[in-house]
């Protein structure tokens, strides 16, 4: 084997998946904005039988060597779930996906996705969304802006020649997946306030905190409202029940009652808004390990958290509501009851909501209004398998 030569293989067997999960450690160790992810949860992610996306997906793992040297890392994967939904919605038939993509340079990201587009190839896959880590719920996009600051809990962060090199591949954008950053500390414009009062004033509504002692309850609730007000968006995949249940025990040390917000209209639930402490703020320093002495101040944290962020990642309207203005009100009314608990209760100071398409008209509204702006972009590229 020559010295320059990139052999690419799949991963096979317990050492294989150390080194797949080493790599990105050694590769991001010097980039002062990656958060290291705790290695536990790093080995759930592409494990099955730990992660339910498994249940409904086959997954590939690669490693590119050379000189016998790990030099990079890939997985190849196709949503079942994916391949059943409309195709104006982005996946469809015969769409496959990469991601999980670490590389030393552009030639072994080069041979490590075309290593991928052929598993996809024989699978009979006709084109590539990318890239995906792995289900669009995890780390979707490949960073574009904000490489000047870490990113928040659940969000990813990638070198920058990435998309360079992903582009160089004929690699088209087909959406950009944007964050908004915000001063949580200032009160919102007096246009917002208004609306915000008005509501409160309508015996209708009712914004009220989740209850932590229903937490199976509240959460299967939170994903019906989810499930149907994203069910028309690009990208959408549902979650299964065994998704939820996971999805639930995972959030759960940080789910606060006072940062989780439903909203009910004559009675009934009908939109949602879920905000979490920003985790990577305590992650950061801890280089992805909890021993010997990391479970400790993780545990503290825990109890009782204090950020400088707090991240809202998931927000729904259910689809009958959407195009009225009871929408925006009740997103405004959750906004602001997070706001003021977050500053109050938490000492947080930024919030970050997102990630949000960059095509959602009602959602970037709702963004600009509150006087947010992009701080990250993420793009999700297409390609045809010819």
């Amino acid at each position: 084997m020559a010295q320059g030569e990139v052999i690419i293989t799949p991963v096979s067997g317990k050492a294989d998946r150390k080194a797949f999960i080493d790599l990105a450690y050694r590769l991001n160790a010097d980039d002062p904005n990656w958060v290291p992810p705790l290695r536990m949860e790093a080995e759930e992610l592409i494990t099955p039988g730990k992660n339910p996306f498994f249940e409904h997906a086959d997954v590939q793992l690669f490693l590119a060597r050379r000189g016998g040297a790990v030099v990079g890392r890939i997985s190849a994967h196709i949503d079942r779930l994916a391949l059943a939904m409309d195709p104006q919605q982005g996946m469809g038939p015969g769409t496959g996906n990469w991601g999980l993509l670490e590389a030393e340079d552009e030639a072994v990201a080069r041979a490590l996705i075309g290593r991928a587009e052929e598993w996809l190839r024989e699978k009979g896959m006709t084109r590539v969304l990318a890239p995906l880590s792995m289900s669009i719920w995890e780390e979707p996009g490949q960073l574009v802006k904000g490489f000047d600051h870490p990113p928040t809990v659940m969000m990813g962060h990638q070198p920058e020649r990435y998309d360079a090199y992903i582009k160089a591949l004929g690699y088209q954008p087909a959406k950009t997946l944007n964050t908004y950053e915000l001063d949580i500390t200032k009160d919102f414009p007096p246009l917002i306030q208004r609306i915000v009062q008005s509501g409160h004033k309508n015996a209708k509504i009712r914004i009220r905190n989740v209850d932590k002692s229903r937490f199976d309850e509240e959460a299967a609730l939170i994903l019906d409202i989810l499930n149907d007000a994203w069910s028309d968006n690009w990208g959408f995949v549902p979650f299964t029940d065994t998704e939820i249940k996971y999805a639930g025990k995972k959030f759960k040390p940080i789910v606060r009652e006072d940062l989780i917000m439903v909203a009910e209209y004559e009675g009934e639930p009908v939109a949602f808004m879920m905000t979490l402490p920003d985790l990577n703020e305590v992650l950061k320093p801890m280089g992805g390990k909890l021993f010997p002495f990391n479970w400790a101040k993780l545990l503290l944290w825990l109890r009782k958290p204090r950020v400088r962020t707090m991240r809202v990642p998931l927000m729904g309207v259910r689809k009958r509501l959407q195009a009225s203005r009871l929408a925006s009100q009740l997103a405004f009314m959750m906004i602001e009851a997070i706001r003021q608990n977050s500053v109050r209760e938490y000492g947080a100071s930024r919030g970050e909501i997102g990630w949000i398409l960059d095509d959602n008209q009602g959602m970037n509204a709702i963004a600009e209004a509150i006087d947010s702006h992009v701080n990250k972009a993420y793009v999700i590229y297409d390609k045809p398998l010819r």
